[in-house]
């Protein structure tokens, strides 16, 4: 979802920003006027010098480098991705295996928990007051 915002401000950047010039000679640049109106109806466009709009260009290319890069390393490092179904299956039994040793484990926890809480209170009471 960044890298798509990245992309559309990019190209919205871009569209605001470039100069209004023919890029080959069969190209025209269309200066639309209403007939009441000098002021051209393209003023969405805010031409900037050469040289800053490159090195902006240049800046929001970093950017989308930069993103995709951390993307790309985000995939490299997801599980599985080197291992074959079967060892996925087989790691995910595995694991529900030490998921199951665990909780039996939990369960005894709480069995000696109470047995302990027991006794101690055993003790308590029969200990008297003076």
């Amino acid at each position: 979802l960044q890298l798509a915002n990245q992309f559309i401000a990019s190209i919205y950047y871009v569209n605001r920003h470039h100069n209004l010039q023919a890029v080959s000679a069969t190209d025209v640049v269309r200066n639309d006027k209403k007939a009441d109106d000098p002021t051209p109806v393209d003023q969405d466009v805010d031409a900037l010098p050469p040289d800053q709009f490159k090195a902006q260009q240049r800046e929001l290319a970093q950017d989308l480098i930069l993103k995709e890069q951390q993307i790309e390393f985000l995939i490299s490092i997801l599980p599985g991705l080197e291992n074959s179904e079967k060892d996925q299956e087989e790691t995910i039994k595995q694991l529900e295996k030490e998921l199951q040793a665990a909780e039996v484990e939990r369960k005894q926890a709480l069995k000696d928990k109470e047995e302990v809480l027991a006794r101690l209170e055993g003790v308590i009471r029969s200990i008297k007051r003076p």
